[in-house]
């Protein structure tokens, strides 16, 4: 079984194997799917088969878990909590130094998040990895309901329509694009900006708005906003 530090609650396994399964892009992304319109452009005549693998991915018995390493040596790791009753997409990043695993999001009826600004999204979609999950495709995709980005760049529905080309069997992957941008997480979309070179946000739940009560640690912002925009590793062994 895998182990995350700091995160015992079920038992952990690879989930790589489901990522060459086009079914399993729409159910990933079904959260930020809102909508009847959007449900059908997503998943189509298809709904059957993608429920059935739904129903695979949050089986109690095996929570599968997809690692996104990043050049600093934080790795993101995206969990299916499958606990009866509290299921959700629980995603976590790490470093070697630290003692426990923190959450950048939570995708499930009681949200947190958003984890992650655009910029920040591809930039951790692009960088070069030798393990877990490499294609910066596939990354992208993966971590996308951690966004909540209420500035999006022009060519944002160009990258996410691209991802969606390549990796799923979706007829109108452009329309998709845009449903997904214009309602990203479960959140509403927030504000970022660089604060002393920290990107924090004013997102009511989100973890990486130091006006939350629950808000990270700031040694642990800086890390985070560091390791998501490409930079090296700081090897701050924070608390917690």
């Amino acid at each position: 079984m895998l182990k995350i530090p700091g995160y015992e609650d079920g038992p952990l396994v690879q989930g790589t194997a489901y990522l060459a399964d086009p079914f399993f892009w729409p159910v990933h992304l079904g959260t930020c799917l809102r909508g009847e319109d959007a449900q059908r452009a997503a998943f189509g005549a298809d709904w059957d088969a993608a429920m059935k693998l739904y129903r695979v991915l949050s089986a109690e018995r095996e929570w599968p878990v997809f690692s996104v390493p990043l050049s600093s040596g934080h790795t993101i790791h995206v969990v299916y909590r499958n606990i009866e009753g509290d299921h959700g997409v629980d995603y976590l990043i790490h470093h070697p130094a630290w003692s426990t695993a923190e959450t950048l999001a939570v995708d499930d009826g009681h949200f947190m998040g958003p984890g992650m600004a655009w910029s920040e999204l591809l930039s951790a979609a692009r960088q070069p990895a030798t393990e877990g999950v490499d294609d910066p495709d596939a990354r992208l995709l993966l971590l996308f309901p951690t966004l909540g980005d209420a500035h999006l760049p022009g060519d944002a529905t160009a990258a996410l329509t691209s991802a969606l080309t390549a990796l799923t069997v979706i007829e109108e992957p452009a329309e998709v694009a845009r449903m997904l941008l214009e309602h990203q997480g479960q959140w509403t979309p927030a504000h970022w900006w660089l604060e002393d070179g920290v990107r924090i946000n004013a997102g009511g739940h989100s973890h990486r708005n130091p006006s939350n009560a629950f808000a990270l640690p700031a040694p642990r912002l800086s890390e985070i906003s560091n390791a998501l925009n490409g930079g090296a590793a700081t090897g701050h062994p924070t608390s917690g």
